[in-house]
């Protein structure tokens, strides 16, 4: 792990008027900053600032000579102020609900302003993370070369919020919040086709279970023993407030002055950010001339294959970080032009 920094955003006034002097922690990697292009990581829901390194949960993706390469880029990642992977924030983590993901976004904007961090070279973030990046372009357009939001979406969809109302009844009234809040959320962070694969109805000879139930316990006790249950619950009421037109519903009017490439990253199984709602963006975003490419990651193991199907997500990113051209890597993630007004192009990564 490289060194844990802090800086305070002073004076910070949630969008519901919530007064609050959050402290943000960060870790660097790679070249020093204000030496190479900077690369903004958005951690998912139970991670952290750790991307890469001895406990880095992208290690497949960043590192020396990896597709991010710690050798060209600066790896900027913040924590989502009162995730407790430092320290706990219990001013924020108790009034949570004053919060919106808008809020985390300006944050970490400030955060970017502290460094003298005036324009990046990428974005890119998972689920949650994804969410916040496209939260963080919205409210400084031309903050990013390139936006990469990764099985997420920019809103949260009724079917997400529906889930995290489930998450929210569990964490209130179980006696065993965490570990069942999270067993509960391994159930759409998988697939059914995922779960059949890799437990075939086996069973626990001495735990007299099913395997798949001893899995979901396992990562039950897990989260309990690494994870607060006031920053899951944080950062469960944030999913549920993701929406960068900040309520008015003009997409198009939003991204009108987004100044990126964006490079929308699906999974065809996702059961979480459902993966049609990514077809839908690619259409509105070519409909008002941005640069936009979807790629679909092909797996049958549903939100988490962003975490799963590397080499699919490597040959996805290549053409950003390495500058390759020509990758025609989209042949199986096309849908069909003349009922959703996709054409084949649209799907082509281009350098």
């Amino acid at each position: 792990m490289s060194q844990i920094h802090t800086l305070v955003v002073s004076d910070f006034v949630t969008a519901s008027g919530f007064r609050h002097d959050p402290t943000l922690t960060y870790q660097l990697y790679g070249r020093e900053l204000g030496t190479a292009p900077v690369v903004l990581v958005n951690h998912a829901l139970t991670g952290n600032s750790s991307v890469t390194g001895a406990q880095g949960w992208w290690n497949d993706l960043i590192g020396d000579n990896k597709i991010i390469d710690t050798g060209r880029y600066t790896i900027l990642a913040f924590d989502i102020p009162g995730n407790g992977f430092s320290q706990i924030d219990e001013k924020l983590t108790d009034n949570y609900q004053e919060f919106t993901l808008r809020d985390i976004a300006r944050i970490f904007l400030s955060g970017l302003s502290e460094l003298k961090i005036k324009r990046l070279f990428a974005i890119i973030g998972g689920s949650i993370g994804g969410a916040l990046a496209w939260e963080i372009a919205a409210l400084k357009p031309d903050v990013t070369e390139h936006l990469i939001p990764i099985a997420t979406d920019w809103k949260a969809s009724d079917w997400l919020i529906a889930n995290v109302r489930i998450q929210k009844q569990i964490l209130q009234h179980s006696d065993s919040p965490l570990q069942d809040a999270r067993m509960h959320a391994m159930t759409f962070y998988r697939s059914a086709a995922s779960l059949k694969q890799k437990f075939a109805r086996s069973k626990h000879a001495e735990l007299d279970l099913f395997n798949v139930e001893s899995w979901l316990q396992h990562h039950g006790d897990k989260l309990e023993q690494r994870f607060a249950l006031a920053s899951y619950k944080l950062l469960n009421h944030l999913l549920a407030t993701g929406d960068i037109t900040d309520g008015t519903g003009d997409f198009e009017g939003t991204v009108a002055d987004f100044d990126a490439n964006i490079h929308l990253i699906g999974i065809d199984s996702d059961g979480f950010y459902i993966n049609s709602e990514n077809y839908d963006t690619l259409e509105k975003l070519l409909a008002v001339g941005k640069p936009a490419k979807l790629g679909i990651i092909n797996s049958i193991h549903g939100h988490d294959a962003f975490l799963i199907e590397y080499q699919q997500l490597i040959d996805f990113l290549q053409p950003v970080f390495a500058g390759a051209k020509d990758l025609d890597v989209y042949a199986n993630s096309k849908r069909n032009s003349s009922s959703f007004g996709v054409t084949d192009n649209s799907l082509e990564w281009c350098a």
